[in-house]
């Protein structure tokens, strides 16, 4: 009995696997296509990552997203960051729990929501103090900071919580500074957490294309909102080349941080080992 469950399980499994993944290798098969049309397969060919690359429109599109996606992301890790200290070492002061829902509110707040009231402020800002003169790349910064810092407090948050605070005061009794021991003891310790918000915020801010499209301006296309413009005209295997790439950035990246954070694991668990054996 417990065999046949098993061997359902893993069935079950594997067709989920290939229902999440089966596409991403079709797209990736396609993006050899040497047909212009995606749903004919005309052979072998590496035709369309040459015009990829040639796409002057497009590749100034990706230098964008990516530009933005790592400033947001960097931003809303810091706030994020702060915003986690305060929440979970200052539990009591007026007004938290309106502090934690505001940080909290664009994780179930729609994108489309998000995007027109951001619109709406920076309309109004422009007509009452003057800035910002246009919407552009600072305007898409500044809303995709906002809602990346609700994924990234709560990441950090949540690895604060289970932090032992006696290695922060070990770290005090020995006479440390607050800042010294939060840069020595407490930053390491969460410090994969702060990889993991600032990897999810990248992504996030790379994928939007509901809110940039509220607050982008002329001149500032990102790569969603080009890609989204080209599928009305027909999709051509350039992007499939692209996501192609994407899909291998992406794939390295996930696996160098799941190497990095078992690295950190293995080294953690040995200093534990090291401390209960000494």
């Amino acid at each position: 009995m417990r065999s046949g469950r098993f061997s359902l399980s893993v069935c079950i499994f594997w067709l989920g696997i290939v229902f999440l993944y089966g596409p991403m290798l079709m797209l990736i098969i396609y993006s050899f296509n040497a047909s212009r049309m995606v749903q004919v397969w005309a052979g072998w060919s590496t035709h369309w990552y040459g015009e990829l690359f040639r796409d002057q429109q497009l590749m100034s599109a990706v230098g964008r997203s990516l530009q933005i996606a790592f400033y947001s992301a960097s931003t809303a890790v810091v706030i994020g960051m702060l915003a986690s200290i305060v929440m979970v070492r200052f539990t009591r002061f007026r007004g938290r729990t309106l502090f934690s829902g505001m940080i909290t509110a664009p994780l179930v707040m729609p994108d489309v929501i998000i995007g027109i009231s951001m619109l709406l402020l920076f309309v109004a800002m422009a007509q009452s103090f003057g800035w910002p003169a246009q919407r552009g790349l600072l305007t898409i910064w500044i809303a995709h900071t906002t809602f990346c810092v609700a994924y990234s407090t709560v990441v950090i948050s949540s690895r604060l919580r289970e932090m032992d605070q006696s290695l922060e005061e070990a770290a005090l009794d020995l006479g440390a500074t607050p800042i010294k021991a939060f840069f020595l003891v407490t930053l390491p310790v969460i410090s994969p957490a702060i990889i993991s918000a600032w990897l999810l915020s990248f992504t996030l801010s790379l994928d939007d294309v509901v809110i940039a499209s509220f607050v982008t301006g002329p001149g500032a296309t990102t790569l969603p909102i080009e890609v989204f413009s080209q599928v009305k005209l027909g999709v051509t295997p350039k992007i499939n080349a692209l996501a192609t790439i994407i899909i291998g950035v992406v794939s390295v990246i996930a696996f160098s941080s799941w190497m990095l954070f078992r690295k950190i694991d293995q080294h953690n668990r040995a200093a534990a080992r090291m401390a209960a054996h000494g």
